[in-house]
């Protein structure tokens, strides 16, 4: 086995179609196995639930921006291999702030004022909960991934006693809705979709995030600084500087993460506002390879078979655990099939 030096988009494209086709295959024989039914049925579910009607694509297509966003934000930091585990707690972070700001001061500031405002303190918000880590990572080599994921344990905390100010009503242990009546904070409809401005704002970040990644200074040492640290100290990188800068980034973005998911959807903050999110975002920046456009794909495939399987679940009277099953099987195929495009086996190691 040896890895291959290059291999054709098509000769790729058809190897994970392939995937695709065997995993869709072996998941028909599991549903008769378990359920009985007819695989084509279960599969129309699916299709039916996420993208069934208007509402249902756009709310598919949300989600997607949602995962997306959260995936970019990580795609830094991994590259850097610092694993960032806390992109739930940069989400509430951002979250916390856009709402706070939304309840004392949604409907005293211009919303031209205010959304500037709600975007660049989330990110701030986000900024310093990544910086935190990194900050320890780079001067005493802390273990980011336990400092991150610790991290979102308070961020968890200081949502719980800001939902006690903010109670509403009080006795219900919620915000509620923020500016129900004003609607002050709240993203305002573009294309004539409540969702259109979240679709803009995630897709000029996937684009910025590619070729920064790939085409600045900054990006190069990343890349470097994720190689060998020893390797970037020869090169006159300054490591300590790029690990902070770098978390600095990535908590932005999933800060501004949680601005978007408050002020674009929910008008609510809660414990659950990231929703798991920054967990299932680390799936999908591995599988992407840090590729922003790849994420795009992952994403919608895997808020596709989430929102498919809550319909299969009350249209045929199934567990929620078959859909699981069958986005495992389709992740594994897929997951294969990467190894055969970047690995090429040989009949003997002479010919190797």
């Amino acid at each position: 086995m040896s890895r291959r030096e290059n291999i054709s988009f098509w000769k790729a494209a058809l190897i994970r179609i392939a995937a695709v086709a065997l995993g869709l295959i072996v998941c028909a024989v599991v549903i008769v196995l378990l359920t009985g039914m007819n695989p084509i049925a279960v599969y129309g579910g699916i299709v039916s639930g996420a993208v069934g009607s208007t509402r249902r694509l756009w709310v598919t297509i949300r989600d997607t921006m949602f995962l997306l966003v959260i995936a970019i934000g990580l795609a830094p930091a991994f590259r850097m291999r610092f694993w960032n585990i806390g992109a739930e707690g940069q989400v509430l972070a951002g979250a916390v702030l856009t709402a706070a700001i939304m309840i004392h001061y949604g409907d005293a500031i211009p919303a031209w004022i205010l959304f500037p405002v709600l975007f660049l303190t989330s990110a701030a918000a986000g900024a310093v909960w990544g910086m935190i880590p990194a900050f320890f990572k780079a001067h005493w080599g802390t273990n980011e991934t336990l400092f991150t994921l610790m991290m979102n344990y308070v961020a968890s905390q200081i949502v719980n006693y800001c939902i006690i100010l903010w109670e509403n009503p009080a006795g219900s242990n919620k915000v509620g809705t923020i500016n129900r009546a004003t609607k002050a904070g709240w993203l305002p409809k573009l294309f004539g979709s409540d969702y259109g401005w979240i679709v803009i704002i995630v897709m000029a970040f996937a684009v910025l995030m590619f070729f920064y990644l790939r085409r600045t200074k900054h990006g190069y040492e990343i890349a470097v600084v994720g190689e060998s640290e020893n390797t970037a100290r020869y090169a006159g990188i300054n490591v300590r500087k790029v690990i902070i800068r770098t978390m600095a980034l990535s908590g932005a973005i999933c800060g501004i993460a949680g601005f978007l998911i408050v002020a674009g959807s929910s008008h609510t903050i809660s414990t659950s506002t990231a929703g798991g999110r920054g967990f299932t975002a680390i799936i999908v920046a591995w599988m992407s390879k840090f590729n922003t456009f790849w994420m795009l794909l992952v994403s919608f495939f895997l808020v596709f078979m989430q929102n498919g399987t809550i319909q299969i679940a009350s249209q045929f009277n199934l567990s929620e655990n078959i859909g699981d099953i069958i986005t495992g099987i389709l992740l594994f195929f897929i997951i294969g099939s990467d190894f055969f495009i970047t690995y090429r086996l040989h009949r003997s190691a002479a010919e190797a």
